[in-house]
């Protein structure tokens, strides 16, 4: 339900842009709504508060980077205002757990609350994450919260090591040339399998490429999750390599797929995915530019700004934050903080100053520039956000790119 290529063919609704949380909760409207015409609610006391649950809608379309357009950016934008009364036991408990500050907002769906509630299923009890929701009981919401949480930063572990050693591999057939491989296919007999999505998604945000992570099981079968970039079906290269008896089984959508084979198989896999999508997938890298949106200089990011342009939001898949460029800002200081992300310090002309931060970028070419790139000029872009902390409030900069300016 989350593709319009899994629609079903004689699907005129319009709405195959829904998530399956966004389809089951249009499907409670049009229940509720028979029922009531039926005089149903009459003999029972009354209908059930269906906006109420618009904050687990809201959850399920960002988490399940749907896009946000037409009836998703009204779930998401409705069940935000649902969310931040915190009402639910659970989405207090949750974003008590993470330390949230401030108002819910979709980049807490999709990079704080959806990870967590994830991490049960990933590599604990999948069950976790419907019995937080649903609880009614603060104890019990807060002590599955604290395990969700524990069970997070394992996962964070796992991945880490993972994508450490998904890298290594990918760059035996990368190397130095940007051409040798259209697209990226890792595996080990040491991974965990509910954390392949994390890598194939890590290894295309790395490589510009489609990606794949494989787990090779004790009994010689691989599962493995692939990640897309814009212009490269893999749901229906998957299907193809199953109807050519490449892979046992495996579907998905244009930007997701997962599939099952036998590991020996691995070789012809890597093969049959470079002959249908490497040629396209080398043209894309080449074409590959950041859209700017705007220019602004440090001492124009402000939060009367930053509060004009959350007014046009939710923003999220299909609906992007704009992206402003800073040109020739001077870094006066950059250094690494957290697990792998770049905190930089940008100084304009004028001597307004703007806090940046490149995410998961300490090892990657941005967040080595920065570093390498103390006391120099740069030319920056990224998107805005407010940063709160010990009750302050400042923008922030989510630093996407950088260049260095040309002096010649």
């Amino acid at each position: 339900v989350c593709s319009s290529d899994l629609n079903r063919l004689d699907d005129l609704s319009g709405l195959g842009h829904l998530c399956a949380a966004g389809v089951v909760f249009m499907t409670l409207v049009a229940v509720s709504r028979i029922l009531r015409m039926r005089g149903f609610w009459d003999r029972q006391g009354g209908e059930p508060d269906l906006m109420a649950m618009l904050d687990l809608v809201a959850l399920g379309t960002v988490a399940d980077v749907v896009p946000l357009i037409g009836l998703n950016r009204a779930f998401v934008r409705q069940g935000l205002a649902v969310m931040r009364r915190r009402n639910r036991p659970g989405v207090r408990a949750l974003a008590d757990s993470a330390r949230l500050n401030g108002p819910i907002a979709p980049y807490h769906l999709g990079f704080i609350f959806g990870p967590r509630i994830n991490a049960g299923g990933r590599i604990g009890d999948a069950s976790l994450g419907t019995r937080l929701l649903l609880t009614q009981d603060d104890a019990e919401a807060v002590r599955i919260a604290t395990e969700l949480e524990h069970l997070n930063r394992e996962r964070q572990e796992i991945e880490v090591r993972m994508v450490e050693e998904a890298e290594a591999e990918a760059l035996l057939s990368v190397g130095l040339d940007e051409n040798a491989a259209g697209v990226i296919l890792v595996a080990s007999p040491h991974w965990h399998p509910g954390i392949l999505g994390l890598v194939a998604s890590r290894l295309k945000d790395r490589f510009r490429r489609p990606a794949f992570a494989l787990a090779i099981d004790q009994n010689g079968f691989a599962t493995g999750s692939g990640r897309s970039v814009p212009g490269i079906d893999l749901g229906r290269a998957v299907r193809e390599a199953v109807e050519k008896k490449v892979l046992i089984k495996g579907g998905g959508h244009g930007m997701a797929a997962g599939l099952t084979m036998i590991a020996d198989e691995i070789p012809r896999l890597r093969d049959f995915f470079e002959k249908s999508l490497g040629a396209e997938a080398i043209r894309l890298r080449a074409e590959h530019s950041l859209v700017i949106d705007s220019a602004l200089t440090a001492g124009g990011a402000t939060l009367s700004l930053l509060t004009e342009i959350d007014r046009a939001g939710p923003y999220g898949s299909g609906s992007p934050e704009p992206i402003f460029g800073f040109a020739s800002h001077r870094i006066i200081d950059a250094m690494e903080v957290g697990t792998n992300h770049v905190r930089a310090k940008l100084k304009a002309g004028d001597s307004s100053t703007l806090e940046g931060i490149a995410f998961r970028a300490a090892n990657q070419p941005i967040g080595v520039a920065l570093m390498a790139q103390r006391g120099g000029a740069v030319h920056v872009a990224g998107s805005l956000a407010i940063n709160r902390y010990r009750g302050a409030e400042s923008v922030q900069l989510r630093i996407t790119d950088i260049a260095i300016p040309d002096v010649s």
